[in-house]
């Protein structure tokens, strides 16, 4: 992947799956990752798993106020933003028949 020394990152969906996965490449390879996702009990896991190289915040990134709370605990968090991995899952959509 990358040095990611000293960058932060963003990852929604982080909690299970290809996101989980990118967390953890992304904390291996240096990075302050913020974790975003809707279950508070996979988020405590995450954070009890990779300590303090993760943020995590909850909230669904379809709703506007939950992204605003997202983005202001980045802004506190004082680095910026280097790399985002958009992995929020969504619901599956029968098309009409």
């Amino acid at each position: 992947m990358g040095d990611f020394t000293n960058k932060t990152a963003l990852v929604t969906g982080g909690t299970a799956g290809i996101g989980l996965a990118v967390v953890r490449r992304l904390v291996q390879e240096g990075a302050h990752v913020f974790v975003a996702g809707r279950r508070q009990e996979a988020l405590d896991t995450v954070a009890a798993e990779l300590g303090d190289a993760v943020t995590t915040v909850r909230g669904d990134v379809t709703k506007a106020d939950d992204v605003e709370n997202l983005f202001a605990a980045i802004r506190e968090h004082g680095a910026g933003l280097d790399v985002v991995f958009a992995n929020a899952g969504g619901r599956r959509v029968r098309s009409p028949r």
